[in-house]
């Protein structure tokens, strides 16, 4: 499958970040180091975020360096260098021809090389940007080629003054989708959608979450997303009360709900959504009745991502209505008001309406500029999940409502004049899903 994203979209990233580095500084960034899963078997290797965002370079045992003005090339990476002895046994590598080749950077070098050639590229430089913290082996290293440089200071060498964090740049950056990575987000939503789909299709009495799971894998992969972008959440029963509840071991009983929380990985976007049905097909009276009110709260929060209003609107238009509808149905007592100022909706409702999404399922970006919630400006894409779970020990409202977990998600990108829902393609009408599981 060819990439969405080309090559220049990624030179532009990098182009971008060094605009906003102070003069005279440098910037150094890892890839993510390989995971040993039992003695020689390693997980799956999954790239970096940033290293993603900045290369598309998909190869452990590499390092980034960016250095404006450097007169050689100011994108310069240090790969593993060619191999065929270990490719045979390991896979194709790029090597640094191929990393200026086929990936668009200026420089590269031999990945063994770095301890000779790095210190030198850093020593002149007056600051340093680094994910300090982020990987405490690579940490070691980067200070060893500072003390290498303080060294050197009575022979002239000059070490750098300042350490910065990386992330305070590069994750406004990625806060704001290109029209390229809105068109992977989407695909993966598409995706997604069909798996979701698939999984409401073959829910029957005598089944196990597990085979649900197994669905939405399928789908995933034959549709060429390899993985999912976080741990699939197949909750029946009482288990779609437990937020990320992971185990789908349990069986799928004529009468409960089955919620469904996945999404797949595509080129490293992430897809996330949440649906909620019945093993049976059809909903019965309580279910339905909160249902219909999670679905209102969702439809209100949608209504409120739009340029211009704050990142708390959707959460608060999601909460108004969840409120009211608990107060309806006799779960809660009082005015909405009332409810809201004391928090007593927190038993039935106790997380957020939603989160950035994009390389990360909860992906990177402040929430609050200073003292003030963030205006939502189109490219920004967001999760809008409210839900309602009653716990099945819940001695205080009528036993009709004991168990029922419920959670409707969608992935929203904002726009000029709006917003567009990326994950439209799955059923979330009680009607809708009725027709879709009788079909």
């Amino acid at each position: 499958m060819a990439s969405i994203i080309p090559v220049k979209e990624f030179a532009e990233r990098r182009r971008r970040l060094m605009e906003l580095m102070a003069p005279d500084s440098i910037a150094i960034l890892p890839a993510a180091p390989e995971r040993v899963r039992n003695r020689d078997v390693l997980h799956p290797f999954r790239q970096d975020s940033d290293f993603q965002y900045l290369t598309g370079f998909g190869e452990p045992e590499a390092v980034l360096v960016l250095i404006p003005g450097r007169e050689h090339g100011e994108s310069v990476l240090f790969c593993k260098e060619r191999n065929p002895e270990k490719e045979l046994w390991d896979g194709f590598l790029a090597g640094p021809e191929g990393a200026i080749e086929r990936f668009g950077l200026d420089d590269a070098f031999p990945v063994s090389d770095i301890d000779d050639i790095l210190p030198g590229m850093i020593e002149g430089r007056s600051r340093v940007y680094y994910p300090l913290g982020k990987d405490q082996n690579f940490d070691t290293r980067v200070m060893d080629w500072i003390k290498v440089i303080r060294s050197k200071v009575r022979t002239g060498a000059h070490p750098p003054g300042e350490f910065v964090a990386l992330e305070h740049l590069l994750h406004d950056l990625r806060l704001y989708k290109s029209a390229n990575e809105i068109k992977v987000m989407a695909k993966a939503g598409e995706i997604s959608a069909e798996a979701h789909c698939r999984a409401m299709k073959r829910a029957r009495k005598g089944g196990y979450e597990y085979h649900l799971e197994a669905e939405l894998i399928h789908t995933f992969m034959a549709h060429g997303a390899r993985s999912t972008a976080y741990p699939s959440i197949v909750g029946a029963g009482v288990n779609g009360c437990i937020l990320h509840y992971i185990e789908n071991t349990a069986p799928l009983k004529d009468g409960d709900l089955v919620l469904i929380d996945a999404g797949c990985e595509l080129e490293c976007y992430a897809a996330d959504i949440t649906r909620t049905f019945p093993v049976s097909g059809r909903f019965s009276e309580p279910q339905r009745a909160l249902y219909e009110v999670v679905l209102a709260a969702q439809y209100a929060a949608i209504d409120a991502v739009r340029p211009g209003n704050h990142w708390n609107q959707p959460h608060e238009a999601a909460l108004t209505v969840l409120t009211r509808g608990l107060i309806e149905l006799g779960l809660l007592q009082g005015t909405v008001e009332d409810a809201i100022a004391a928090e007593a909706y927190k038993p039935f409702f106790m997380h957020r309406t939603g989160h950035w999404l994009g390389l990360d399922v909860h992906d990177v970006g402040d929430y609050k500029v200073g003292d003030a919630w963030r205006q939502l400006e189109p490219g920004m894409v967001l999760t809008v999940e409210p839900g309602l779970y009653v716990a099945p020990d819940n001695t205080a409202v009528d036993p009709k409502w004991r168990g029922i977990g419920i959670r409707i998600e969608d992935d929203v990108v904002v726009t000029k004049d709006g917003c567009r829902v990326l994950t439209d393609a799955v059923p979330k009408t009680v009607d809708d899903i009725e027709s879709l599981m009788a079909g």
